[in-house]
């Protein structure tokens, strides 16, 4: 973990952070007025990110629970967000009490909710990493990881509302490639990631405005395919968040219109098949 100067000098309530936003649209109270002024602009531009927000929150507990049935006992849930109900361990321990979760995220005010909010069955085990996406080797090098999670046996990634936030400039499919090449035999990976090409070109003109350092970045469904070559989706494969796998959600489910983010289940391919 950083040390506490480091977490003080990175801690900045006065420029919103993502995690910080998501939960604003959550409906959470751990948000600064800078968030909220940023989650205003875009919803001003999008007038259903909240329902996105909602509806990724739900698609995670669907595959955290799929998975789980699938026979899953590790997670790696990376972009962790403010803890809300329904937390990746949350659903995976009530299937499978043994359960362990590695959680990792960059922002101090995250880990400090979640060390003081996450808890977990004498069963099972939770661990923190204070660790950037970006930077792949240093999270598959934590001594936590290693501490929490066997790499001898299967785990779930999962990259869930974290891609977006991956400039092309800094090589995401190096990134994703580096953490899915770590990862034993028999192991998923789940992605969701937020896209433009529902949107009018008003709406893209007023978002692309809002997001003047780039850091945030739409891609298509095809995109993010392209990203996640060499896996096997899982049926019904890369479809909107709100419709995979929501027969017991209440219907008729929202437009993808709507929900504009796409979301996908993948099992690491065998080796010797293409």
């Amino acid at each position: 973990m950083s040390s506490g100067t480091a977490d003080v000098n990175r801690f900045d309530t006065t420029v919103a952070h993502p995690a910080r936003r998501y939960n604003y649209w959550l409906g959470g109270k751990d948000n600064f007025a800078a968030d909220r002024a940023s989650g205003d602009a875009i919803e001003a531009a999008m007038p259903s990110i909240r329902l996105m927000a909602i509806e990724n929150r739900k698609f995670l507990g669907r595959a955290v629970e799929y998975l789980a049935g699938q026979g899953i006992r590790q997670f790696l849930d990376i972009g962790t967000g403010i803890p809300a109900p329904g937390n990746t361990h949350d659903v995976a321990q009530t299937i499978q009490p043994t359960t362990h979760t590695v959680y990792v995220d960059n922002d101090p005010i995250v880990l400090t909710h979640a060390r003081a909010l996450i808890t977990t069955g004498p069963q099972g085990a939770i661990s923190y990493i204070d660790a950037d996406l970006r930077e792949p080797q240093a999270i598959l090098d934590h001594p936590e990881l290693a501490a929490t999670l066997n790499f001898d046996e299967p785990i779930a990634l999962l990259l869930v509302a974290v891609l977006h936030f991956i400039r092309d400039d800094e090589n995401p499919q190096a990134t994703i490639d580096t953490l899915v090449g770590a990862l034993p035999p028999g192991s998923y990976v789940v992605a969701t990631h937020a896209t433009w090409e529902y949107q009018s070109p008003e709406a893209i003109a007023e978002l692309t405005a809002n997001n003047k350092d780039g850091r945030f970045v739409p891609r298509t469904g095809v995109q993010l395919a392209e990203l996640l070559h060499d896996l096997d989706f899982i049926d019904p494969g890369l479809v909107s968040v709100s419709r995979w796998r929501a027969g017991q959600e209440p219907q008729p489910r929202p437009a993808v219109e709507e929900v504009s983010c796409n979301g996908v289940v993948a099992r690491l391919r065998s080796k010797g098949v293409s």
